[in-house]
């Protein structure tokens, strides 16, 4: 975790705006074949990346928590940023974390992103199972006690038998939890989360709608969510009409309960 400078202590605040968003490291796809034409920046430098880069931190300066997906931690084929921490700096987040997922050495550092202009308390990340390693969750805490804000930022797989074990997985890091955020690539549509009982019946959490995510230029499946428990309220959403890679960002505004409120009444926030 990377903190900037401390900014002066805010009241605990009412709502927060959340955005979740698989970067496909700063590829820029816009069309089925762009899958192959364009893979080779998976593991080569793009001169056009940092410029992605830009436009990306200055849309997240509008959210006080980011979760991001298919970030790199600062590799050949990223011309050795950390996108991470890129991001942070370029959004104004003061604090960062970045959970490194699948080390391919000085080619690819596969990783999860979390940026938020509010303190945690705590940060955990967890290798999720699988059969081939890769794919993370990151747990962040803000506040203390019962009625603390608990986010998990997570990317799960592609396949249904493993994906099911990963849902099993998160089940056990929630079901104790009640104010609770779960957002990321999650590869499946709600159908598909609803059918899951472990993880449903774990806490329940609510799709704050059904968004269509995926392919960015022409979206047609839900993969992308924020899912969150009912003791949270769901104000605004929308998905960006921005294309930085295959996916779309999905965004939303969450109001906070009493409760939860004083539970981060000495959280930190950038004015």
């Amino acid at each position: 975790m990377s903190n900037a400078a401390a900014a002066p202590a805010s009241r605990a605040p009412h709502s927060l705006r959340l955005l979740t968003c698989n970067l496909q490291v700063g590829i820029h796809t816009s069309a089925y074949h762009h899958y192959l034409t364009r893979s080779w920046q998976h593991v080569l430098p793009h001169p056009k990346r940092q410029g992605r880069l830009d436009l990306i931190g200055d849309t997240l300066r509008d959210y006080d928590i980011v979760g991001l997906q298919e970030v790199d931690g600062g590799s050949f084929r990223s011309g050795h940023v950390n996108q991470v921490e890129y991001l942070a700096k370029r959004g104004g987040f003061p604090h960062h974390y970045q959970q490194l997922n699948r080390n391919l050495g000085r080619v690819a550092q596969h990783s999860n992103g979390l940026l938020s202009r509010l303190t945690p308390r705590q940060v955990d990340e967890y290798r999720l199972p699988g059969t081939l390693p890769g794919r993370g969750a990151i747990h962040a805490r803000f506040g203390e006690g019962p009625d603390a804000l608990h986010l998990v930022v997570a990317h799960l797989a592609l396949g249904h038998r493993t994906r099911t074990r990963q849902l099993d997985y998160l089940s056990e890091i929630i079901q104790p939890l009640r104010h609770v955020v779960v957002m990321g690539d999650l590869n499946c549509t709600p159908d598909q989360i609803n059918a899951h009982q472990r993880f449903c019946h774990a806490l329940p959490l609510h799709p704050v709608a059904m968004p269509l995510s995926y392919p960015a230029w022409q979206p047609r499946r839900a993969l992308d969510h924020i899912l969150i428990s009912s003791a949270l309220h769901a104000e605004r959403f929308e998905v960006l009409d921005r294309l930085f890679s295959d996916h779309l960002p999905v965004a939303v505004d969450i109001q906070l309960p009493a409760a939860c409120q004083r539970s981060l009444h000495d959280t930190v926030a950038t004015p």
